[in-house]
């Protein structure tokens, strides 16, 4: 078993329950971890016995761009899209986080995370 992670994929989405953010939109960074059995891509090189990070970052970017009020609804969405694409993941993480929240208050980011 090994881990695949794809860290700090940096999109500009409209995400947000109030108007402007759907509007004006904002910085999202996206995190995934995946346990997956690594060894036969390991021993024989071979791409696809294992999991595209490129095609994983598509999937990701094809979810950021289908706007929602909530970043939980995001994260969930995010996750039944790559457990749909990949049987093979055996433990999933997903944390999509906001930056520079519209609260009252200096607030770098917020997150929410999924593991299933």
């Amino acid at each position: 078993m090994g881990l695949i992670a794809v860290e700090g994929m940096q999109f500009y989405s409209h995400h947000g329950y109030h108007k402007e953010e759907q509007i004006l939109g904002g910085k999202f960074i996206v995190d995934i971890y995946m346990q997956v059995n690594i060894t036969e891509a390991a021993e024989t090189d071979r791409l696809d016995k294992t999991i595209n990070y490129e095609d994983v970052y598509q999937l990701i970017k094809t979810e950021m761009e289908q706007r929602a009020k909530l970043i939980e609804h995001v994260c969930k969405r995010i996750v039944n899209t790559l457990k749909m694409r990949y049987d093979n993941i055996q433990h999933l993480k997903v944390r999509v986080s906001k930056h520079n929240p519209p609260l009252k208050g200096n607030v770098e980011r917020v997150f929410v995370e999924l593991e299933e």
